[in-house]
């Protein structure tokens, strides 16, 4: 490193450790701990600017490459380190972008090594207390806590718009009756563009998102409707039709309803579970450039309509990578069924013969904030619905794999999924709709990215490199002079129905 200042660097890290252990309350409040000032939790302080000393061996050419306050180097900047005129520069592999920020956001902060989880600078337990969704969701959106009147504004703006047109409750219903609820989001999602083109900026002009009006519109919308569309699926499974939802309740009340009311307006759900659910809204409503929050971005990066962005951004969280690990976690603990067979099971994860499901995460290497919240509040769910009898699986388990050196070496810690899963179970969600109470609250987060995206300067249509490993050249060959290789990819022999084989034993087929 050249250019760096050591009593700079020692001022940074001291910053960052009285950010972490003496955090304000608010933005203007501070506190004080003995001889640690708090300061602003921002990573910046870390981190001074500089630049980075290069030396390509292979021509003896040294380079200067500027080091941001945010700790970050330019990718572009290493297309200039090349060994001669015909190379283009060095690129920046780096598959799954483990080390690799395409984004600078002010959203949510991770400290996955120390394990902390803030949205906005707020500790996500704090806000888990203490707060309700529709609070965060402006928190997240807007960059502060709204106040009382804005918060009733936002609110009300929410559920004046949480009606579904009824052109895509019957695309809703025309589904099959074993549809994928999270297939039915994705694809309501998409169908919302069609049914608002107001919103389009393929019609209506790229322009169009630079209206604040336009945009806070299409924010209400989404987070009025996705909450109407998820129960519309779940109904759906069920073979019973939509609710219509009410403007009298809490959000995550306004969801119970619509799925155990029967279309009984006078029926109010049970306002623990009310209260459970939207903690669990809460933790789930941002966690920076995950999959789907990147895909996202990546998407509204082309100038495509808020639904569209979104509906993709559903898509990836479809996959069972992301949305839907807290399912491998039921799924495990039931393998395991009694207390009696976790050793037999630690000793079959340690020989690569089973798999540990909730346990790890590509970001923390610390137990999950969030897995600390919802393991608590697994105990109040029971206390109303009755106990599962897993967790008591789900306890021991975690308990031995935190005392055996094989896990702590590896810093496995339950994550997230470890505890969700029990807890939805629990309120009589189907495996199957767990990656849906995963997506409702998470639209927030995309919407806040989407949103700052729009107004970050930096922002580009979003193309990554690639490193072409391809044959390098050759000429097109006529088909009749073509040689067939043996160890060449091909077309598989797809499968043929019965039926079409029926017919095609017929004549004149």
């Amino acid at each position: 490193m050249g250019g760096m200042d050591h009593q700079a660097l020692a001022r940074g890290r001291l910053a960052v450790l009285s950010a972490h252990v003496a955090a304000p309350l608010d933005g203007s409040a501070s506190l004080s701990t003995g001889f640690l000032e708090a300061a602003p939790c921002s990573a910046a302080l870390a981190i001074p600017g500089g630049s980075l000393s290069v030396v390509d061996e292979r021509t003896g050419k040294k380079y200067q490459i500027p080091v941001s306050q945010d700790g970050t180097i330019k990718a572009t900047d290493f297309k200039k380190i090349a060994s001669g005129p015909n190379d283009k520069g060095l690129k920046l592999y780096d598959p799954g972008y483990l080390n690799t920020a395409p984004v600078r956001s002010s959203i949510c902060y991770i400290d996955g090594d120390e394990g902390i989880l803030r949205y906005r600078g707020y500790p996500i337990e704090e806000l888990a207390e203490g707060s309700s969704f529709l609070e965060v969701a402006y928190l997240l959106m807007y960059g502060n806590l709204p106040s009382e009147g804005q918060l009733a504004d936002w609110g009300f703006a929410i559920s004046q718009h949480s009606a579904v047109p009824q052109g895509l409750l019957d695309i809703i219903q025309s589904m099959p009756h074993d549809a994928h609820p999270m297939g039915v989001l994705v694809s309501a999602m998409s169908a919302l563009s069609v049914f608002h083109p107001d919103a389009n900026p393929a019609l209506k002009g790229q322009d169009i998102y630079k209206s604040k009006q336009v945009r806070d519109k299409q924010i209400v919308r989404i987070l009025g409707k996705a909450p109407t569309i998820a129960a519309a699926a779940y109904l759906r499974m069920a073979g019973r039709p939509p609710v219509l939802p009410s403007n009298n309740l809490s959000y995550s009340e306004n969801f119970l309803y619509m799925l155990d009311s029967l279309g009984n307006r006078a029926y109010k759900p049970n306002p623990q579970l009310a209260h459970a659910l939207d903690i669990l809204f809460i933790l789930h409503a941002e966690h920076e450039m995950n999959c789907s929050t990147a895909a996202a971005r990546h998407l509204a990066s082309s100038g495509v309509d808020v639904y569209t962005a979104l509906a993709g951004a559903v898509g990836a969280l479809y996959g069972p990578l992301h949305g839907g690990a807290n399912e491998a976690v039921l799924k495990m603990l039931s393998e395991i069924g009694s207390v009696e067979n976790i050793p037999d099971f630690i000793e079959g994860v340690k020989n690569r013969k089973r798999k540990m499901s909730g346990f790890g995460h590509r970001v923390y290497k610390n137990y999950d904030p969030r897995a600390k919240v919802i393991r608590k509040l697994a105990e109040e769910v029971f206390s109303i619905v009755g106990r599962d009898p897993l967790i008591e699986v789900a306890i021991s388990l975690e308990k031995a794999a935190l005392s055996d050196e094989y896990f702590v070496k590896r810093k496995l810690y339950p994550n997230v999924d470890f505890y969700s899963g029990l807890i939805y179970r629990a309120m009589g969600f189907p495996t199957e709709f767990f990656p849906v109470l995963f997506a409702i609250p998470r639209m927030a987060g995309y919407l806040s990215h989407w949103k700052e995206s729009l107004d970050d300067p930096d922002t580009k249509i979003m193309r990554p490199a690639q490193v072409y490993t391809g044959v390098w050249l050759r000429h097109y060959a006529p088909l009749k002079e073509r040689m067939l290789s043996s160890d060449e990819d091909k077309l598989e022999q797809v499968a043929v129905s019965n039926a079409t084989r029926r017919r095609l034993a017929g004549s004149g087929a």
